[in-house]
């Protein structure tokens, strides 16, 4: 070997045939659909006022939905296809629609004193759900949109990401090829819902800018006003 040769860094491949030529796993389908169906739980817990269709018809979308995309694309998430794209989207949207409507139900319910904000307890248990569920459905979203979607980041790397992960903005903090998974998307849905702002993911994109702003702003409403009432019915 010529003392000039530079080894091949582990994981980029050395068209060799050897075990480091091996093609990026996907990830995991499963942390994903797991999100998914506590999302459809806490829609069917919730009152029948802050739900936007009765009990079993969002559970029902979402699943077949969900389903669809298990059979289509199993084991791990590594499958190109413009339906499977198609059906990862529709099932956001769905996911998303009802967990903004849900809060919206909740601000009126509170505004107008309605049934479920009668009691304290009864308060912080759907403010708690519809909290939760907003949490689940915006994680979600940044997964299915930042990239092109967890199969299209498998495949490719975007050259100027919508979403800076720690990982991506300093190398070292991560092994070679290292690509964000449902989990670092929970993440950071649950810490933007909690700090109201950007903690350790920054936000690049127009579209990931706002995204990120509503889910504050739908956050911070949430909260203000379901612990302003719950105190306002204890005292």
């Amino acid at each position: 070997m010529s003392r000039h040769h530079v080894p091949p860094h582990p994981g980029t491949g050395t068209g060799t045939g050897t075990a480091l030529d091996k093609a990026p796993s996907g990830e995991s389908r499963w942390p994903m659909a797991l999100a998914v169906a506590l999302a459809m739980v806490l829609t069917m817990l919730l009152p029948d006022t802050l739900r936007l269709a009765p009990r079993w018809v969002l559970p029902s979308v979402e699943g077949l939905l969900l389903l669809t995309l298990i059979a289509g694309d199993p084991g791990r998430i590594d499958r190109r296809a413009a339906w499977l794209r198609a059906v990862s989207l529709a099932l956001v949207c769905v996911l998303s629609v009802g967990a903004v409507w849900s809060t919206l139900q909740l601000v009126k319910d509170i505004v107008t004193n309605g049934k479920e904000t009668a009691s304290a307890t009864s308060l912080l248990q759907v403010g708690s759900a519809v909290w939760a569920g907003t949490v689940l459905a915006f994680s979600l979203l940044f997964f299915e949109l930042d990239g092109g979607g967890p199969a299209a980041r498998l495949h490719r790397t975007p050259a100027y990401p919508a979403l800076a992960f720690p990982q991506q903005i300093e190398p070292r903090l991560a092994p070679a090829g290292w690509q964000p998974r449902y989990v670092d998307y929970l993440y950071l849905g649950l810490t933007n819902a909690t700090a109201f702002s950007p903690t350790d993911v920054m936000p690049l994109r127009p579209w990931a800018k706002m995204t990120m702003a509503v889910q504050s702003l739908v956050s911070l409403v949430i909260l203000g006003l379901v612990v302003a009432r719950a105190v306002n019915v204890l005292t």
